[in-house]
């Protein structure tokens, strides 16, 4: 015979039963302070940022009347990689914002065309006009599955010497390039202080 006293061991049955309810309620409640902090859902962190860019190798969308999109498309430059495809509605909701930062001298805008038949981008490009300096075709998504693309269109602005520095997940808006992109590009265009 145990030396417990009856109400003693009833209590502790009790406080076992309740346990799985009380880390419910906790769980519970870090999920939905997370669901209703105001945070951007369309902000996924990229383990790219700050990295190299990942080497190109693709084939040019022939009829477009630009190279392809490798390396030396963007090497030296401050370049905004927009992947992109012409099934893809946001993009063509995006692609007047591309467009206008193509005008911008201080960047180049290239494109990864994601899993698309040419005549079809080359058919998009021909009715939205044709914002890039340089495309690649990534027919099978290799190269956006380099890259770390969730879904498209995506957007990475890489520095001048080939790093990350910025990542877009969902269309443009004017909202997102002047509160995220411009910001970044101005941040990359600006000396940075030598380290001592």
């Amino acid at each position: 015979m145990s030396g417990e006293s009856p109400e003693k061991g009833a209590g502790l049955r009790v406080a076992l039963a309740l346990l799985p309810l009380i880390l419910f309620l906790g769980l519970a409640g870090v999920f939905g302070s997370q669901l209703l902090a105001d945070k951007d859902s369309s902000i996924i962190p990229s383990a790219l940022i700050g990295e190299r860019a990942p080497a190109l190798a693709l084939q040019p969308l022939e009829g477009s009347g630009v190279p392809t999109l490798d390396k030396a498309a963007f090497a030296g430059k401050l370049t905004l990689v927009n992947v992109w495809a012409s099934w893809c509605v946001p993009c063509r909701h995006e692609h007047p914002l591309i467009l206008r930062l193509s005008k911008d001298t201080r960047l180049n805008v290239v494109g990864l065309n994601y899993k698309d038949k040419p005549e079809n981008a080359l058919r998009f490009l021909g009715e939205l006009g044709n914002p890039f300096a340089a495309i690649g075709v990534d027919p099978n998504g290799k190269a956006a599955i380099d890259w770390g693309v969730y879904g498209i269109p995506e957007s990475y602005l890489v520095s001048a010497d080939g790093t990350i520095l910025y990542k877009k997940v969902g269309p443009f808006d004017d909202k997102a390039v002047r509160e995220e992109l411009m910001p970044a590009i101005e941040k990359a265009l600006t000396p940075q202080p030598a380290r001592s």
